[in-house]
């Protein structure tokens, strides 16, 4: 390797793709290709990395499998950040296992932090936990390090674990302040800000509040009844049921929750659950048989009881009754929340994100534009939607993972 690549090389991993393209920036043999892709994806020109990045793979020989390997995982964190979670991963895994067996281990686990970012970006925790088990951050350089630390702070986050969380980010913060590469800090700032903003919305009695993310746990881990309305189910610190796929039980949960300690008439219940204005025989017999249904699921933690006028939510072993809910409610909140982020995605990438088929995102992208909260760029296939980031708003972190099937 040339003395240009090198220090090309070494302005991309500080940081500087401005340098990186002073030196080979004229250049067409494969190393200069692949380090012009990487600057120019550090520039924001992901169309133009690509492309780069492509074509330095095809140059490379046949014999240097490493650098092939290097094109293809760039290639994927350009995917990622493009928001195109359709990308081969059986490509990245691949590469990673090319990387392992040649001895380049740092760019192997930038290969597994890559995965693993994609798995918890779509909600796959488990897959993103098992994958984090395997790597050891002990010899990672600053900026590897602060990554390591980032991902680790993303699956606490999602797991309600805010001090393993507010841990994480204070080291990711110090490795990324030894790098000195801008763009990190700022990504580990970015990540710093959502422990402190408002993550959901506690509903008790009549009165609304605020919470973030770690009242949120330490609601969840209390003796406290709690509807959690953004993860479809009921339960206390001792135990939870799920209601993901029962949907009209969970609104009749949520509305005696909401309630309690009062209770709800029979007319309001089942306009909430059989959404009807009008109710006859057979919607309060339904009514009495998905109320049986509720109470036989909670019968550990609570009971349901017939009142004068409706039902009334009664907690077996604790005191209050407190329903938590995202911060906006709406018809299509899931999508808008992934646009939150401030990136641009493709229909396709929320598609998979949200475990919900294509048109099904398509038709909720377009009530949304028509309603003025999304904006589109782009035709057919390199069409992206995106929204600036709004104060207050819904995140992805209390999103449910999509349900199997």
């Amino acid at each position: 390797m040339d003395s240009l690549i090198t220090a090309a090389a070494r302005a991309l991993a500080a940081g500087d793709p401005f340098g990186a393209l002073n030196h080979v920036a004229l250049r067409e043999d494969a190393p200069a290709l692949a380090l012009r892709g990487i600057a120019m994806a550090q520039l924001g020109d992901l169309v133009r990395a690509k492309a780069l990045l492509r074509r330095a793979a095809r140059a490379f020989s046949p014999k240097e499998t490493v650098a092939r390997a290097r094109c293809v995982v760039a290639e994927a964190e350009i995917a990622l950040v493009a928001r195109d979670l359709g990308w081969p991963a059986k490509a990245l895994d691949a590469a990673r296992e090319t990387l392992e067996r040649q001895g380049d281990r740092l760019n192997a686990a930038h290969a597994r932090h890559l995965a693993i970012r994609r798995l918890l970006l779509i909600g796959r925790l488990d897959e993103a936990e098992r994958l984090l088990a395997g790597l050891d951050p002990t010899p990672f350089p600053p900026a590897s390090r602060a990554a390591h630390e980032l991902v680790v702070a993303g699956i606490a986050m999602r797991r309600l674990r805010t001090q393993v969380a507010r841990d994480a980010i204070a080291q990711a913060r110090h490795a990324a302040q030894q790098a000195a590469v801008l763009a990190l800090i700022a990504e580990v700032d970015s990540a710093s800000r959502l422990l402190d903003a408002p993550a959901a919305r506690r509903i008790a009695q009549g009165e609304e509040r605020h919470l973030r993310l770690e009242e949120v746990e330490a609601l969840l881990a209390s003796q406290t009844l709690v509807v959690d309305a953004c993860r479809y189910s009921v339960g206390s610190s001792a135990k939870r049921v799920s209601l993901a796929t029962r949907p009209v039980l969970f609104a009749l949960a949520r509305a005696l929750g909401e309630a309690w300690p009062g209770d709800v008439p029979r007319s309001t219940l089942i306009a909430i659950a059989f959404r009807t204005k009008f109710a006859d025989d057979s919607h309060r017999a339904r009514l009495r048989v998905e109320i049986g249904r509720l109470r036989t699921l909670l019968r550990t933690l609570a009971d349901v009881r017939a009142t004068k006028h409706g039902f009334a939510l009664v907690p077996s072993a604790v005191r209050d009754v407190v329903v938590i809910a995202s911060l906006v409610e709406e018809k299509h909140a899931g999508v808008l929340a992934f646009l939150a982020d401030g990136e641009s995605w493709s229909s396709s990438a929320l598609a998979v994100a949200l475990g919900a088929s294509q048109r099904t995102v398509q038709r909720a992208l377009d009530a949304l534009a028509a309603a003025g909260k999304v904006q589109s760029f782009g035709h057919g296939r390199a069409r992206r939607w995106m929204t600036p980031p709004a104060a207050g708003f819904t995140t992805t972190l209390l999103l449910p993972a999509p349900v199997p099937g």
